[in-house]
């Protein structure tokens, strides 16, 4: 069968060692060859050496460059609203060492090293952005990076909305001999009927269940990626789906529906999972979007099987859904949470979404909503944060402290070597979710296996 090489290029896995340390190493060597003296008459003349000082100096120039642009948008502008890790600013630094080095060679060279130079350009691009990458685990492959959502559009087949209210309780399920080895993932529009919220397409997980001629009442959870991002990133980045079939396989096909929804409108959106002039987010994740899986899938009814994920700002509405309106939601795993709805600062928070009300913004914390609405009856709390994201390790630690002041069965957990990124998420996905879709599936009226 021939290859579309097309095909085989976007679809090619971006943090494979194989393809990481050639490019590595070539980035190194050429650099090199760049900065050294000639080897034929340079190596023994001093103003061979002198020339390639200086172009050390700009290389090094350029490296400082690098870490100061660092300092400049992330530490001093917060333009990520997270810190940017050691490894990430070593990449940005040989980016700029990189290409000062290459501007060096062009200018101050001769045919062979303007050759080098030209070639040094796209590699002083192109191996840090991978350096990058690997250190946030965002783009898999580069269908990931040019397609925000790569799904086609869903075939619900013979899912569909039933009346479920008056299901009996939990029977056994035996998963009938045609049923898929695999779950489905696909794209749906759910619109803001209610909310009038602009929302992008979702993403929907159908498990093997839910694909067979007479699929089962199943529980449900919520997913909410982070800002910027879209609600195809923790299938893209997160592999929530492969976490999802290997959990179906060991229970018989069975696994909750999970629909990846829009709280942002557009990637760098930051609503804050309230209802404002920046958008009806709250209402339409909270009211829309249930009615929605409620009329076109086969889940619960009950709260007690209605869960939510979320990463970053999405998990800072996980939380806030989750104690915000309890009689909803049983049950959020929340990957490196905020304390708080932010959008850069307590003051602009206030200025986008709470009318300028510190005292609003205050009171739409998780831990604040907890303390208003305690005690919770039936629900649980996962929180994660990568082990060396030291900030949200602490937001952590403090938001599981108010969720267990206010009777939420609470866990807390830290990713081993890992930061405020995917790899993050990748982890808490495949340590916890199963331990929340076991939770859900006691809901009453969902199958056991």
């Amino acid at each position: 069968m021939m290859v579309d090489p097309f095909h085989w290029v976007m679809g090619t896995r971006l943090q494979v060692p194989t393809k990481l340390v050639p490019a590595d190493v070539l980035f190194g060597v050429v650099a090199v060859l760049v900065l050294l003296p000639a080897l034929r008459t340079g190596l023994r003349s001093r103003a061979g050496w002198r020339r390639a000082g200086v172009r050390a100096a700009v290389a090094g120039g350029g490296a400082v460059l690098g870490l100061l642009a660092c300092w400049i948008v992330g530490d001093l502008f917060n333009a990520f609203d997270v810190d940017l890790t050691d490894v990430t600013r070593m990449w940005v630094a040989f980016a700029f060492a990189g290409l000062a080095l290459a501007v060096a060679g062009l200018v101050h060279g001769g045919r062979g090293r303007r050759v080098l130079a030209a070639v040094l350009v796209p590699l002083a691009l192109l191996v840090p952005a991978l350096g990058v990458n690997v250190d946030y685990a965002a783009y898999p492959t580069l269908n990931a990076l040019v397609q925000k959502n790569p799904f086609p559009r869903l075939d619900l087949g013979s899912e569909s909305g039933i009346d479920t209210v008056d299901a009996g309780p939990a029977e056994h399920w035996t998963p009938p001999a045609d049923m898929p080895a695999a779950g489905r993932v696909g794209s749906v529009r759910i619109p803001g009927t209610r909310s009038g919220f602009p929302a992008r397409p979702a993403v929907v997980y159908l498990p093997p269940a839910a694909l067979t001629a007479d699929p089962p009442t199943l529980p449900v959870v919520v997913s909410l990626s982070g800002q910027p991002g879209s609600p195809s990133d923790m299938f893209t980045a997160g592999g929530l789906a492969t976490v999802l079939d290997a959990y179906a396989a060991a229970h018989h096909g069975l696994a909750p529906i999970v629909v990846s929804a829009d709280q942002l409108a557009v990637p760098g959106h930051n609503t804050m999972c309230v209802d404002s002039e920046v958008g009806n987010a709250a209402t339409y994740i909270t009211q829309d979007v249930p009615a929605w899986i409620t009329g076109h899938l086969r889940v619960t009814p009950d709260r007690r099987g209605w869960g939510l994920i979320g990463f970053s700002q999405g998990a800072t509405c996980a939380n806030q859904f989750l104690t915000g309106d309890p009689d909803r939601f049983s049950a959020a795993l929340a990957i490196s949470s905020e304390l708080y709805p932010v959008d850069r600062s307590p003051q602009n928070s206030a200025d986008e979404a709470f009318g300028g009300s510190l005292a609003r913004w205050r009171a739409a914390a998780p831990s604040a909503l907890m303390a208003a609405n305690e005690p919770y009856a039936d629900t649980s709390l996962w929180l994660t944060a990568g082990s060396s994201d030291h900030e949200f390790v602490e937001n952590a630690r403090k938001l599981g402290a108010a969720a267990e002041r206010a009777g939420i069965h609470t866990s807390i957990r830290s990713a081993p070597g890992s930061g405020h990124d995917w790899n993050t998420v990748q982890w808490s996905l495949r340590e916890d979710l199963p331990r929340m879709a076991e939770e859900l599936a006691e809901a009453p009226g969902t199958p056991r296996p």
